[in-house]
């Protein structure tokens, strides 16, 4: 399906406000860039991979803004990649016979939840005390990691929005590190993983991708930039805000 240069402009500039949005609040780009592709007339199973490659180029200007600094550590990348990438291809070749609507109902509520909780605690992912890196704790940590890389593979909102808070809550990262970890492994390596078991098993709008590709390099850069500029407060605001739009989105 081609598209003319003034829907490229406007798929662009969506794309920008979309990603920026999602790289500072730690997750919700799908809120605003999946739909709008189901609404300009891709079907449901096109607009998904369209959608995750696109994705996985918000993990990239997160990465080039997020690598200058030193964020990112070598356990929590290795943990994130060996427990979640499974979930992620799974998901993925799971999503073709999941029932939608059921799905969609259950992650709006839970996402919801996840603003709800993180409004009524004040405290929460505003200190840096990482934990549960050991033993019976890390198995669990890995395990919660690999059902959200399912969410990640299977689901096109909320994914990293849940990354974000299993971080901050379990394993006790602060907001702007947990959303670092969920822009770059998540964006790249779980993205990418779903990106590419959804190309292979469906369908993907090529000529969709150039203005898409460039609103979520650049709009993940300047929201990194703006998380990191801006500190833990926040990125907590922008994530209850996240979390309660998209839970909305996904119930209504």
């Amino acid at each position: 399906m081609d598209v003319p240069a003034l829907d490229q402009l406007f798929l662009f500039l969506v794309s920008l406000a979309a990603n920026a949005f999602s790289a500072l609040a730690g997750g919700g780009a799908g809120l605003i860039q999946f739909p709008l592709l189901i609404f300009l007339g891709l079907p449901f199973g096109v607009a998904l991979a369209t959608h995750k490659i696109a994705t996985v180029f918000l993990g990239l200007g997160a990465a080039l803004r997020h690598g200058r600094g030193r964020h990112l550590e070598r356990r929590y990348i290795l943990l994130l990649l060996l427990a979640g990438v499974p979930g992620v291809a799974l998901g993925g070749a799971a999503i073709l016979h999941v029932p939608e609507r059921t799905a969609t109902l259950v992650l709006g509520v839970l996402t919801m939840g996840l603003g709800i909780y993180s409004l009524f605690s004040p405290r929460l992912g505003l200190v840096h005390a990482p934990r549960n890196l050991e033993g019976r704790g890390v198995a669990i940590g890995a395990a919660g990691l690999f059902v959200i890389g399912f969410m990640n593979g299977s689901l096109s909102s909320g994914s990293g929005l849940f990354l974000t808070l299993w971080l901050i809550r379990y394993f006790g990262l602060d907001y702007s590190r947990a959303v670092a970890y969920t822009m770059v492994i998540g964006g790249l390596f779980w993205n990418g993983t779903g990106a590419a078991v959804l190309g292979v098993l469906g369908e993907v709008a090529w000529d969709w991708l150039p203005a898409l590709l460039l609103g979520s390099v650049l709009g993940g850069y300047l929201g990194s930039h703006l998380a990191l500029a801006k500190g833990n407060r926040w990125i907590k605001r922008a994530f209850e805000a996240a979390t309660i739009l998209v839970g909305l989105k996904l119930l209504l």
